[in-house]
């Protein structure tokens, strides 16, 4: 019988504390936790082909993906990150727009908006490739995130805007990668490159992911917290 995901978030919380892997911000519980071995994880993605071919880069906000953050601006790269909560979509930085030395500063939640800013969903540029964090993952591709969907939900849509399929890589410490049977639905995201502090694995999950937005699933709650649904609505319906 598949195991609980909150059950298996809960033990990787606790194993990554036990076996001090976590790095600040603490606590780790409740987040993506940020984990030593970040930028070495991040050295190895810099490696693939995919991440090369890639233009327009969208990178999840958490700690341990900063390293890739600047890396992409770096490499001059479109970055795109999530606003908070997916409340206005998502803040673009474009690499002319940083100056060189800055790469690191520009992709940090405290100063992005001087360097980027929240681009209409409409004037989105078509993304390359995706990264979503998560608080453990499966060597198949399942991935759990902390538990809010944004992951789900961003590529959901990208998808819905009519951004082709793209591929996923999630950066973990090796202590994140589990073999538990946990269950999923059609709507999570799964990961095509799994990137630990020393090795890469290629998943082989591409077709296992949102086609766009389940709207019968989306509650009035959520279009309230997150307006950017709305505005996904129009555009995709009128």
């Amino acid at each position: 019988m598949p195991i609980d995901k909150q059950a298996v978030r809960e033990h990787i919380w606790e194993k990554m504390m036990k076996e001090k892997v976590g790095r600040f911000p603490f606590p780790l519980k409740g987040r993506i936790p940020n984990f030593k071995g970040a930028e070495k994880a991040a050295a190895l993605v810099f490696q693939l082909d995919v991440y090369k071919a890639a233009n327009v880069v969208k990178v999840n906000p958490d700690s341990p993906q900063l390293p890739i953050r600047a890396q992409v601006i770096k490499d001059g790269k479109t970055l795109l990150v999530p606003t908070p909560r997916l409340k206005d979509g998502f803040i673009q930085v474009k690499p002319e727009n940083v100056p060189p030395g800055e790469e690191k500063k520009a992709a940090s939640l405290k100063h992005i908006h001087q360097y980027g800013h929240v681009t209409p969903l409409h004037e989105l540029p078509t993304v390359d490739l995706l990264f979503a964090g998560s608080v453990a993952v499966h060597p198949d591709g399942r991935r759990i995130g902390k538990g809010e969907g944004y992951a789900d939900r961003e590529y959901a849509i990208l998808r819905e805007l009519g951004h082709p399929p793209m591929p996923v890589i999630g950066t973990i410490n090796s202590v994140q990668l589990v073999n538990d049977d946990f269950s999923t639905d059609d709507f999570d995201l799964t990961l095509d490159y799994i990137v630990t502090e020393d090795k890469v694995l290629e998943t082989g999950a591409t077709d296992s992911k949102p086609s766009g937005i389940k709207w019968e699933l989306v509650t009035d709650e959520e279009r309230e917290a997150m307006p950017v649904l709305d505005e996904i609505w129009r555009l995709t319906h009128q």
